[in-house]
């Protein structure tokens, strides 16, 4: 008989091991009746968030140090959570208070760039609270579309931004007001390069503790968006968050909520749309830099941009002859302009950002009705 021999006992081991056990409980708990989840179809929308946050958590969270910061993409077509946006591409980076960056980009065509300071992520945990802003209003860009900025350190009138106590993530917005969903489009992602000025050691080397570290951080990201995030009907929702179906809540700004932009209007409610029906939205764009009415699964996950219609911008929407828009979510196409597809799926939610508003947000109102009428 081969002799056995016992498992080297090691931080990234146990690491693993707690990895593992979190991964069983989510999907005992998260994917179970604990969550509103009911169905053979719910359970394995369920795994396909779960797989996409994992993949979240080992792209950005696995490996990072903060005096040699890298951008990173946060989600793309194929890995969708916390409320991605089809016309938009996000990059975050790892900082620290005790270290200045320089950050330079390129808008590369976008109608609304801005960075955010995130605190609360050194865990791999979801932002407890977004500490700052900055957007092209307020920093130079020039005729090709680069900019350049300082995070930290000294003090300057533009083009800076202070890095506060508890300072851990910045997370970039580039958004686009196109006919293609931009966030899959190759030809729109931009280029953006973050450097510590004068770090004061060499880079990390990879070893044990640094392993350990890492995969408990992408415990920390996993968890808080699953476990973390209990379910709508039994969480405090902010104010631009509703939870009765087929109605929006006067789109406000959210504050300092993690993850929110200063600079936005947000609007969000659940849609129940039984096979036969449709959702009439009539309103008017305010005047701004970015609007667009997305909808997600209720993971938070976009519906397929690249091949259906899930979402409308100002661009891609056809306006009445009095400047209003008619948009219709529905199972099937009704053969009318504004149509967003529900990919057959009778529940899920509507998603409204405005970015950079000049004066008021009308809130748009929302009629179910037969489809049968607007045939």
């Amino acid at each position: 008989m081969p002799e056995t021999t016992k498992p080297i006992t090691s931080q990234s081991r146990s690491a693993l091991r707690e990895l593992i056990d979190l991964l069983e409980e989510i999907d005992s708990r998260w994917a179970s009746p604990e969550w509103n989840i009911h169905t053979e179809a719910d359970v394995a929308a369920a795994h396909r968030s779960l797989m996409h946050v994992l993949e979240g958590g080992l792209a950005g969270m696995f490996e990072l140090d903060v005096a040699y910061p890298q951008f990173r993409r946060i989600v793309t077509p194929w890995r969708k959570f916390t409320g991605d946006n089809g016309d938009a591409i996000y990059f975050d980076a790892p900082v620290s208070p005790d270290y200045a960056y320089r950050v330079r980009g390129q808008i590369n065509g976008a109608v609304y760039v801005s960075i955010t300071i995130e605190i609360g992520t050194d865990d791999g945990s979801m932002a407890s609270k977004t500490a700052g802003v900055i957007n092209d209003t307020q920093f130079d860009v020039d005729d090709d579309g680069w900019f350049e900025l300082r995070l930290g350190g000294a003090p300057s009138e533009r083009n800076w931004l202070p890095l506060p106590e508890g300072a851990s993530r910045i997370t970039t917005r580039h958004y686009f007001e196109e006919a293609q969903c931009a966030a899959g489009n190759p030809a729109r992602e931009p280029v953006l390069l973050i450097e510590a000025i004068n770090p004061d050691r060499p880079s990390l080397i990879p070893d044990d503790v640094s392993v350990a570290e890492g995969i408990r951080r992408v415990a920390g990201f996993v968890r808080s968006r699953t476990l973390g995030m209990p379910p709508m009907a039994k969480a405090e929702q902010p104010p631009f968050v509703a939870l009765t179906p087929n109605a929006f809540p006067k789109p406000v700004v959210p504050g300092d909520f993690g993850l929110s932009a200063f600079d936005a209007h947000y609007s969000m409610a659940p849609y129940y749309l039984e096979p036969h029906q449709a959702l009439v939205i009539t309103g008017r764009w305010p005047s701004c830099r970015f609007g667009s009415l997305n909808l997600w699964t209720r993971h938070q996950q976009t519906y397929d941009y690249n091949n259906r219609r899930a979402s409308l911008n100002r661009t891609q929407t056809q306006l009445e002859e009095d400047g209003s828009f008619r948009m219709i979510i529905a199972h099937e196409d009704p053969g009318l302009p504004n149509w967003l597809d529900t990919e057959g799926r009778v529940l899920g939610l509507m998603f409204w950002r405005f970015f950079l508003v000049d004066g008021e947000v009308e809130t748009p109102h929302a009629e179910v009705v037969d489809l049968t009428q607007l045939r």
